[in-house]
C-alpha cells in the first residue's frame, strides 16, 4: 500500500517500524528460545537482585526475571492483538449497522454507541471483566468489547461520509444489495484509516491488559504476562526495583512502538493517496431493460414524440420545506432543454427526483412524472393494470436514462479502475459477460474521445485528468442507449478550454452523432442540462427553463433569451454575465439580496424582495406561468413593464441600475420609498 511505503520513508516510520518488528519477532521466537530458562526454579537464589547471572534478579521461586519478561512478550502482544481484532470486528458490525439494518435499527444502535463512547475504555473493560470473569479469556473479551464503541463511532463517521456520495446512491438505485454495497463500495474506501487506528488501538489494548493483570483480573498463574510480572515485582520494589520497573518499561516500549507506528501510518495516509485523502468518490449509473409498458402514455401521438413529461412535480421534506414546487414541462425526443438558476433554486433536486435518487425523508409527488410513458412514481401506467417492480424500474431507468454528475472526481469509486466501473453497469443490467462488458466499456471510452481507451480503462480515476474523468462519466451515462441524459452542471469543475470540448461532446451525443463507439451513430436522445451559467445553456440547449425558489418562472427558446426574456430574474441573470463589451472600469453586475429560503418563503412572488418591479400585488399573490402567442411562458405580473423598462423611478429594461448594473429595489408607483 502506498501510504505504508510513504510512512516507512519517514524517520518516525523507520524507527517505530524497526522497533515494532523487533517486538513481534521477540513474541514469536522468545518462548522457543528461552522458555526453559524462564521456568527453571533455583531455590538457592530466591529473591536475588541483579547480577551477572541474573540480569534483573529472580523471583520468589528463583526464576530469572529477565527471561520471563522476554517470554511474556508473546502472551502480552498476542492478547493485545486478539483484543484489537475483537474490537475492530465488533466496531465494523455496529458502525455499519445503519447501512445494513436500515434507518430505524441503525439509529438505535448509533444511540447505544454514543452512550458507550462517553465512558472511558478502561472503565468499560473493568465492567466487562466482572461479567466475563477473571482470567485471560475474560480479560480478552472485556478489552475487545470495551474498545468496540470507539471503533464503531469511527466506522460510523467514515462510512457516513462515503454513504452520502453519488456513487453509493446510484449503486442503491441500481439494485446492489446492502451487504455488497458495504463490502465493495464502503469498506474499501475507509479501510486505510481503520488500519491506522487499529494499530494505535493495539498499543492501548496492551496497556489495558497489563492493567487488568496487574489488578489480578487478567492472566492467572502459572501463565504470566507483563502485567502479572509487574504485580509480582511490585512487592519487592524497595529491595529489588529492577524486577518491578523492567516489566513496566517493556509495556511502555511496546505500547509506544504500536502508537508511534500508527502515527507514522497516519502521516503517510494524510499525504499519500488521492483515493482516500478526501474519502470522496463517485460512480453514476443505473442500467437495465425496458418493459412492454415503455411506450404507453395518455396520448399515443404525444407519447411517440415525448421522452419526459412532468406535471406539478413537488419535492418536500419534513417541517413543510418544499424546495421544488409545482414544476411542469415536457422534453421531446432529440430536444436539449436547459435548467438555470442560482444555487438552491431546485434544479438538482428536480433532476434527482426524475432519476429516483431521492430517498427518505424526501417526499416526491407529481400529477405526472413519466419517462417514455412509464410512470416513475411506481403507479400503474394509464390504460393498464400493471405496476413495475423495484427491479424492473431500476432496469428501465438503467437503459432509458443516464445521469452525469457535477464533479467527476466524486462520481467514481476511487478504489476501482475506470473500465471495471463502466463494465459493471453493462454486466449488471445488460446481461453481458465480463469480457463483453469490458469491450463495451473500452468502446464507450473511445466514443467519448478518450485517447488510448484500453490503457485508460485500466487506470484509477485519480490517474485521469479532470476532462478525461468527465468524458468517462459521460461514457458511463451512455453505456446503454438512453432516451434521456441528465447532465447536472457537468462543466463546473473544468477550465474553459476543456469545458468547451465537453459541451461539444454532449451536443454531438445528444444529436446522435457520437456515443455508440465503433457501431457508429445512434438515435437522437433528449438532454436535460442543468447549470447556473445561463450563457453555457445557450450554447448547448434549444430551450431554457429558468427556476427560482423551486418554481419555473420562465420557459422560452434559447434563441429568444437576449431579445424576448420577460421575467426580471431572467434578465438579471443575463445582465450579470460579463462580456467582451462590459466596461472594465465599472463593477460587475450583481443581483441584490439572497435567494429565497425554501423553509421560509415570502408570500406572493418569491422574487419580489429582490425585484425592482415588485409592488403590493407581487407581495400578495404568486403569478402563474402563462404562455404568449409564440409559446413562451413567464410567471410575472408586470411583463409589459419589464419589456418597456418602466421602473417608475427610472432604469433600463433589464432591471439593473445604469453604471453599476445591479438590480435595485426601486419603489413601485404609489409606494413609499
Amino acid at each position: 500500500m502506498r501510504f505504508l511505503r510513504r510512512a516507512l520513508h519517514s524517520p518516525l516510520g523507520i524507527s517505530s517500524g524497526i522497533l515494532l518488528a523487533l517486538i513481534l519477532l521477540l513474541a514469536v521466537f522468545a518462548p522457543v528460545l528461552w522458555s526453559a530458562k524462564a521456568s527453571a526454579i533455583d531455590v538457592v537464589n530466591l529473591l536475588q537482585g541483579p547480577s551477572a547471572r541474573h540480569w534483573l534478579g529472580t523471583n520468589d521461586l528463583g526464576q530469572d526475571v529477565f527471561y520471563r519478561i522476554l517470554v511474556a512478550t508473546r502472551l502480552s502482544v498476542g492478547l493485545a492483538l486478539a483484543a484489537t481484532g475483537i474490537g475492530v470486528a465488533c466496531g465494523l458490525v455496529l458502525g455499519t449497522a445503519p447501512l445494513i439494518a436500515g434507518r430505524r435499527a441503525g439509529r438505535a444502535i448509533t444511540s447505544v454507541i454514543n452512550v458507550a463512547v462517553a465512558f472511558p475504555a478502561l472503565l468499560l473493560a473493568l465492567f466487562f471483566a466482572v461479567i466475563f470473569g477473571i482470567g485471560a479469556e475474560g480479560a480478552l473479551l472485556a478489552i475487545g468489547f470495551a474498545s468496540a464503541p470507539a471503533f464503531a463511532r469511527l466506522v460510523r463517521t467514515l462510512s457516513a461520509s462515503v454513504a452520502g456520495l453519488d456513487y453509493i446512491a446510484a449503486a442503491r438505485i441500481a439494485g446492489v444489495s446492502r451487504l455488497r454495497l458495504l463490502t465493495r463500495h464502503v469498506l474499501p474506501n475507509i479501510g486505510e484509516p481503520l488500519i491506522v487506528n487499529a494499530t494505535i488501538a493495539a498499543g492501548d489494548a496492551l496497556l489495558s491488559f497489563a492493567g487488568l493483570s496487574f489488578l489480578g483480573l487478567g492472566v492467572q498463574a502459572p501463565s504470566y504476562d507483563w502485567g502479572q510480572l509487574l504485580n509480582d515485582g511490585l512487592q519487592g520494589i524497595y529491595t529489588r526495583p529492577a524486577a518491578a520497573l523492567a516489566p513496566g518499561v517493556a509495556v511502555v516500549i511496546a505500547g509506544l512502538a504500536f502508537n508511534l507506528f500508527g502515527e507514522a501510518l497516519a502521516v503517510g495516509l494524510g499525504v499519500s493517496s488521492p483515493r482516500i485523502g478526501s474519502l470522496r468518490s463517485a460512480l453514476a449509473a443505473a442500467a437495465g431493460k425496458s418493459t412492454a409498458a415503455d411506450q404507453r402514455a395518455s396520448s399515443r401521438t404525444e407519447a411517440a414524440d415525448s421522452v419526459l413529461r412532468i406535471s406539478n412535480l413537488e419535492v418536500s421534506f419534513p417541517g413543510g420545506v418544499r424546495p421544488v414546487r409545482g414544476v411542469s414541462f415536457t422534453l421531446k425526443r432529440g430536444e436539449a432543454v436547459g435548467v438555470v438558476g442560482e444555487s438552491g433554486s431546485g434544479k438538482s433536486l428536480t433532476a434527482l427526483a426524475v432519476s429516483r435518487l431521492l430517498e427518505d425523508p424526501a417526499n416526491v409527488s407529481a400529477d405526472r412524472l413519466e419517462l417514455l410513458g412509464q410512470d416513475l412514481l411506481g403507479r400503474a401506467p394509464r390504460g393498464t393494470a400493471g405496476v413495475m417492480s423495484g427491479r424492473e424500474m431500476r432496469r428501465f431507468l438503467g437503459t432509458k436514462a443516464g445521469l452525469i454528475f457535477q464533479d467527476p472526481m466524486t462520481s467514481f469509486n476511487p478504489v476501482k479502475r475506470v473500465g471495471s466501473q463502466l463494465a459493471e453497469v453493462a454486466a449488471e443490467h445488460h446481461g453481458l459477460t465480463r469480457r463483453q462488458a469490458r469491450r463495451r466499456a473500452v468502446d464507450r471510452l473511445r466514443a467519448v474521445r478518450i485517447p488510448r481507451p484500453e490503457h485508460r480503462a485500466r487506470q484509477f480515476p485519480h490517474e485521469l485528468s479532470g476532462g478525461m474523468r468527465q468524458r468517462a462519466m459521460i461514457g458511463m451515462a451512455v453505456m446503454g442507449e438512453p432516451a434521456l441524459v441528465i447532465a447536472d452542471e457537468p462543466t463546473t469543475a473544468l477550465d474553459v478550454t476543456v469545458q468547451r470540448q465537453v459541451l461539444r461532446l454532449l451536443k454531438s451525443i445528444q444529436a446522435g452523432t457520437e456515443g455508440s463507439g465503433s457501431t457508429g451513430g445512434s438515435a437522437a436522445m433528449a438532454l436535460l442540462f442543468i447549470s447556473h451559467d445561463i450563457t453555457v445553456v445557450g450554447q448547448v440547449c434549444d430551450r431554457v427553463l429558468v427556476m427560482y425558489a423551486g418554481k419555473i418562472v420562465e420557459n422560452l427558446p434559447t434563441a429568444d433569451l437576449a431579445a424576448h426574456a420577460r421575467h426580471p430574474y431572467t434578465r438579471a441573470l443575463l445582465a450579470a454575465v460579463p462580456s467582451m463589451e462590459t466596461p472594465r472600469e465599472l463593477p460587475l453586475a450583481v443581483i441584490p439580496g439572497a435567494p429565497a429560503d425554501p423553509a421560509d418563503l415570502p408570500a406572493g412572488c418569491a422574487f419580489a424582495p429582490r425585484c425592482a418591479f415588485a409592488d403590493a400585488r407581487c407581495r400578495q399573490a404568486d403569478p402563474a406561468l402563462v404562455a404568449d402567442d409564440a409559446g413562451r411562458e413567464v410567471a410575472c405580473w408586470h411583463v409589459d413593464r419589464v419589456l418597456a423598462g418602466d421602473l417608475t423611478a427610472g432604469g433600463p429594461a433589464n432591471g439593473l441600475t445604469a453604471g453599476q448594473e445591479s438590480v435595485t429595489a426601486a419603489p413601485a408607483a404609489g409606494e413609499p420609498a
